[in-house]
């Protein structure tokens, strides 16, 4: 499950949270500079260690790792990332690292820490969310890292950020900039639509290419069932209602694309202005349409109860034969699938377009996951560039020959097996990758795309990087990505990644608590469409307008535009 995987692994790394913080002054930090305020002598150490590669004597530097299972009988005291750390950067953590037991810990040890102004870590990880990002700032522990970035970061990194300024509007408050951002494989999450191929060979199907293509197809998969199922039995679409219908699997977000809005977020209107697309026109002729859908069995009743997850499970419990998902479905929860419904097989499909042409889904902004936020205290705020510069230069995209080919570490996520190497897990005994990575896996944002692109035109994987992909990922999942870059023009950026405006903090909740309420009345026909109209006359006048204006006053300023 790959994107459970992801937040999973990024979660025990990084510890990604959410807080409500306490506190000020944060104006009062100056921008760092190459070592905020340390002597002339600490400047020395610390241009010595990048231009060797590596702290000697060694440091100690301190952060926040949730506990977790190791490998080999290891422990947060003796491990393998830490021996390596240690021996290849010469950095250790030392007894001011946090080790809470669970990212919900860490939150109430944070919140306490910034309230009472007790010490905190050198490095604090936080997840891309501009209101925690905001109250961090906010609360005057940590320090601007303009020109920390400037002299250290890697090339990598600042062309990235230098291809996407966008990466930077969550963590710019007055002009600086407070996080180091962590890159993440971008398009990695964008929606296709995965059916049921053996469902669509047996019934003579096509691909889907418009809505009502879709819909013929939902139709022969519900009264025409090629496994015997009754019409009771089967709802062919597989959505999650239960919090939001934009979301990561069993999303809507492609079909209100189909009809020229994308819900739940800020697009760009024809004048350049952000809008927030779910109060959109093209937003009510979707929820006409999955009313449709509802009253012909198309969708489960129970859709309003059911998370990702629970969405996921119709699938492959074998009831469900369309699951809007990303490129990674093959991973999770496919393999589930198959071995319900012996003789099941699946397909991902390009996404289809509306009545008047209209295609779109939301798009994995900016290339970024998380950051790092350096305390205003740390002796050495330069030492995570350090790291994060060599992950990025070894691990992202090992050469030939180097430490990294095969993996991390033999024995653990690689290993010799029949003379060969190889980062089979099902080769590997007591395989593990679950590496406390203090920045989470380096990941270079287009490479992992680009190489299933790559696969899925029978090109012969050469680099290691390229190898360990064919390896570890299927045949299904290269074709997937093959098709999100085909459609990428379709993807529909969220402009707004800001903090919430004064406006939001007030009104927010209960906005989008209307809409989602009034979405799935709609959809379950309790009330009729045009109740829409209501919910976004309401919508403006219960704080929306102002909201809209406070958004795009926000934008002009970050962007400049």
């Amino acid at each position: 499950m790959i994107k459970l995987r992801q937040i999973s692994s990024l979660l025990v790394a990084t510890a990604l949270v959410t807080l409500t913080a306490c506190g000020g002054g944060a104006n009062q930090n100056s921008n760092a500079g190459a070592g905020n305020g340390t002597t002339a002598g600490e400047n020395a150490v610390a241009d010595a260690a990048f231009a060797a590669g590596k702290y000697d004597p060694p440091i100690d530097i301190s952060t926040v790792l949730i506990a977790k299972k190791y490998a080999k009988g290891e422990s947060k005291d003796d491990n393998v990332h830490d021996r390596w750390m240690l021996d290849t950067l010469g950095l250790k953590l030392n007894s001011d690292t946090w080790y809470p037991a669970s990212d919900d810990q860490y939150r109430q040890k944070l919140q306490l820490a910034i309230a009472s102004g007790e010490k905190m870590p050198d490095f604090v990880t936080v997840p891309t969310n501009a209101v925690l990002t905001n109250q961090l700032i906010d609360s005057g522990q940590f320090i601007a890292i303009d020109e920390l970035f400037d002299k250290y970061a890697t090339q990598t990194l600042k062309d990235h950020a230098a291809a996407q300024p966008e990466l930077w509007y969550p963590f710019t408050k007055d002009g600086k900039k407070y996080n180091l951002p962590i890159m993440e494989y971008t398009d990695n999450d964008d929606t296709l639509l995965w059916l049921r191929e053996d469902w669509m060979e047996k019934l003579n199907l096509e691909a889907p290419k418009t809505i009502a293509d879709l819909e013929n197809i939902m139709e022969k998969f519900k009264n025409q069932n090629p496994d015997g199922l009754k019409p009771s039995e089967v709802f062919p679409l597989a959505i999650s209602l239960k919090n939001k219908t934009n979301t990561w699997m069993g999303s809507l977000d492609w079909l209100f694309g189909a009809y020229g809005t994308i819900q739940e977020q800020w697009n760009k209107d024809a004048e350049g202005n952000l809008e927030y697309g779910s109060v959109n026109p093209g937003a009510k002729q979707a929820l006409a349409k999955l009313q449709e859908w509802m009253e012909k069995g198309y969708i489960h009743t129970d859709s309003a109860l059911w998370d990702e997850g629970k969405a996921a499970e119709s699938w492959t419990k074998g009831t469900a034969g369309v699951l809007p998902g990303a490129n990674w479905v093959p991973d999770w929860p496919a393999p589930d699938l198959l071995k319900n419904v012996p003789g099941s097989k699946y397909k991902a499909y390009p996404i289809p377009a509306g009545p008047d042409g209209k295609i779109g889904t939301k798009w994995q902004n900016s290339g970024v996951n998380a950051s790092i936020m350096i305390n205003k205290d740390a002796k050495h705020p330069e030492a995570i560039f350090l790291y994060y510069n060599y992950l990025l230069e070894n691990l992202a995209n090992p050469a030939a020959g180097s430490p990294y080919e095969y993996g991390f570490a033999k024995g653990y996520d690689w290993d010799i097996i029949d003379g060969k190497p190889t980062s089979d897990k099902t080769k590997i005994k007591d395989f593990y990758n679950e590496f406390p990575f203090l920045t989470g896996q380096a990941r270079i944002p287009d490479l992992f795309m680009k190489t299933l692109v790559k696969l899925a035109d029978g090109e012969t994987p050469v680099t290691p990087y390229e190898k360990q992909v064919a390896e570890f990922r299927k045949p299904e999942n290269w074709a997937a990505g093959k098709i999100v870059m085909s459609q990428i023009d379709i993807r529909k950026q969220n402009y707004f990644t800001g903090a919430a405006t004064a406006t939001m903090v007030s009104k927010w909740n209960l906005l989008t608590q209307s809409e989602l309420e009034t979405f799935n009345k709609i959809i379950y026909g309790n009330l009729p469409v045009d109740a829409f109209d209501e919910f976004v006359a309401n919508w403006k006048a219960n704080g929306g307008d102002q909201i809209t204006k406070e958004v795009n006053e926000w934008y002009q300023e970050v962007s400049g535009k």
